[in-house]
């Protein structure tokens, strides 16, 4: 697995076990789905329906082209693979 992609998983991880809110799970999944396996214009569009800022709408955008750039179909599926282990613990 790629740094960039155990960032991302690791990232999500801690997310999930700070936040400690089951209500916060299914928005994290569907967020990272997306992320992941999703297109550049899905994303984008994902993340505007929380945030209308440009500047963080930019960010997502520069982010999700390095995804894409970075990490193999593979890498992803590694990284999707391991949060259902996450999702399915007693945290979520």
């Amino acid at each position: 697995m790629k740094p960039a992609s155990a960032l991302v998983l690791l990232g999500t991880a801690l997310l999930l076990i700070l936040g400690a809110n089951c209500d916060i799970c299914p928005a994290v999944k569907k967020d990272v789905e997306i992320f992941m396996k999703g297109t550049l214009e899905e994303y984008v569009t994902y993340v505007s329906r929380f945030q209308s800022n440009p500047l963080v709408l930019n960010n997502a955008k520069i982010l999700k082209q390095c995804i894409d750039a970075k990490l193999t179909e593979e890498d992803k599926d590694l990284v999707l693979s391991g949060l259902d282990k996450v999702y399915a613990s007693d945290l979520c």
